[in-house]
């Protein structure tokens, strides 16, 4: 099952602050160094990269001299918020070696449970890899104080995974993956090579202790396999020190544990938009949309909406209703159901004429609408 890491082309890629910060000496700047040459060669052999990195907080500790992390909530912002400079800087430099442009982005947990901030997040992450950039991603500790009290960054990667719909998500830290038992405390643990992200027997195996300068253990990526399994993603926990990690695991090589989602990527999604979100309202569709979506599975534009039912905003889940009022599909709405009624029967390039700016070209896109 290897080869569904080799046939990944968006990754998003987990670097741990055990591998980062050297043991709270600072970042390790040559070891950021590799990691982004790794990066560059999987980029430039086409596959979309998206970095999450941990280490924020540990540079900041070691900018301010301080030896020991801090409980103060007030402290740990301010640590993150000096940090952040060094982290940033160090990552930006390394790429610019390689000729490729980077962007800062800072997310919380909120971003990604509110449906406009969501789409907003994603249209400017998809921007971003379209144009050929790498996204440096980190937890925007130095505003949200419920990220640094309960948050970790292997969650926050597996929410990006969603958020973009990657298809692999890389996990590096300081272990050469997910063993049977602890490795500290029983020499006969062996590594898990393979294992369904929903096993529950993965449970028993796994530590929720962190190291002293993360937030997080083998429980934390654990849970962050199942969270990208939602979206059909496989998960690969490895040892980040290991040579050339990154490329050896997207050419198959059998590095570190592999788990896996139940369900194919197209599936997991769809089975998530008709299963577990209520629609917030509905679109009449003339029978030639309706057409369109049963036969030839292609997104829902506005010009074949004839009607609005209900208040919504963008983001939120609408019903596709047929002209006897009957739901053919549901998915997630790129418009506010006051935008759609300025809109609706209208080609898509009269979007901006029309409302002065235009978000996407469909109502709903392909990969956001489930047939009923």
């Amino acid at each position: 099952m290897r080869n569904k890491v080799c046939t990944a082309n968006c990754l998003v890629v987990k670097i741990g602050s055990s591998l980062l910060t050297a043991q709270g000496q600072g970042l390790d700047k040559a070891a950021i160094a590799e990691w982004v040459a790794q990066i560059a060669k999987l980029h430039g052999s086409g596959k979309r990269v998206l970095l999450v990195s941990s280490g924020a907080v540990a540079e900041g500790m070691m900018r301010l001299d301080w030896r020991q992390r801090p409980h103060a909530i007030y402290e740990l912002q301010a640590a993150a918020a000096v940090g952040q400079m060094g982290l940033i800087q160090s990552y930006e430099s390394c790429f610019q070696l390689h000729g490729i442009h980077t962007a800062q982005v800072l997310l919380t947990h909120e971003d990604l449970s509110n449906r406009k901030r969501y789409l907003n997040a994603r249209s400017t992450l998809r921007t971003l890899l379209n144009l050929g950039v790498v996204p440096v991603i980190n937890e925007n500790d130095t505003v949200a104080t419920d990220e640094i009290c309960f948050g970790d960054n292997d969650s926050l990667a597996a929410l990006v995974v969603n958020l973009v719909e990657a298809d692999a998500l890389l996990l590096l830290t300081d272990q050469p993956g997910m063993y049977d038992r602890d490795p500290r405390f029983n020499s006969t643990a062996a590594l898990v090579s393979e294992a369904v992200a929903s096993d529950a027997a993965l449970d028993a195996m796994v530590s929720a202790t962190g190291g002293e300068f993360g937030r997080g253990g083998m429980y934390t990526k654990l849970r962050a396999a199942r969270l990208a399994a939602r979206s059909g993603a496989v998960t690969v926990i490895a040892l980040g020190a290991e040579k050339d990690v990154m490329p050896r695991i997207c050419a198959g090589e059998n590095i570190g544990t592999l788990l896996l989602p139940d369900q194919e990527p197209i599936v997991a999604r769809k089975q998530w938009l008709a299963s577990h979100l209520q629609p917030k309202g509905g679109l009449v569709l003339d029978d030639g949309a309706v057409h369109v979506l049963r036969e030839s599975g292609r997104s829902l534009l506005a010009v074949g909406v004839s009607d609005v039912n209900g208040e919504f905003i963008r983001g939120e889940v609408v019903s596709c209703l047929d002209q006897q009022g009957r739901e053919v599909a549901r998915g997630l709405v790129n418009y506010s159901a006051i935008e759609v009624r300025v809109i609706k029967g209208q080609a898509s390039n009269k979007i901006e004429e029309l409302l002065g700016y235009v978000d996407e070209p469909e109502l709903i896109h392909r990969d956001n609408l489930v047939l009923l």
